[in-house]
C-alpha cells in the first residue's frame, strides 16, 4: 500500500470537487480523506496499492467537468495503519 498527499489547485472549491473526488475513490477502493483548505486548495489524502493510487492521481489532474485544474502536487506519506474509509470533510 502507498499513501499520498494531493494537493489540488484551480476552481476546486464550490464546485462539487470533494464529492465527485469521494465519488471516484469509492469507485477505486481509494481510502483517505478529502478537504477544503482556507488557501483555496483542496486537500486529498489517498492509500492504495499502486496501479489504483494512479489510476486516482490521473483523475486527480483532470477533476469533474464543474472543476478547472490548474496544478497537483503529490508527496509520499508514511503508511502507519492502513485507512479504513474515505472520507469528505
Amino acid at each position: 500500500m502507498r499513501r499520498v498527499k494531493i494537493l489540488v489547485a484551480g476552481r476546486v472549491q464550490g464546485v462539487y470537487f470533494r464529492y465527485f473526488t469521494k465519488n471516484k475513490a469509492d469507485e477505486l477502493g481509494v481510502m483517505g480523506s478529502v478537504k477544503n483548505l482556507d488557501s483555496g486548495h483542496v486537500e486529498i489524502i489517498a492509500e492504495a496499492d499502486d496501479a489504483t493510487l494512479e489510476k486516482f492521481i490521473h483523475w486527480c489532474h483532470k477533476g469533474p467537468i464543474t472543476a478547472r485544474v490548474d496544478s497537483v502536487e503529490i508527496s509520499e506519506l508514511q503508511c502507519d495503519a492502513p485507512l479504513t474509509a474515505f472520507v469528505r470533510n
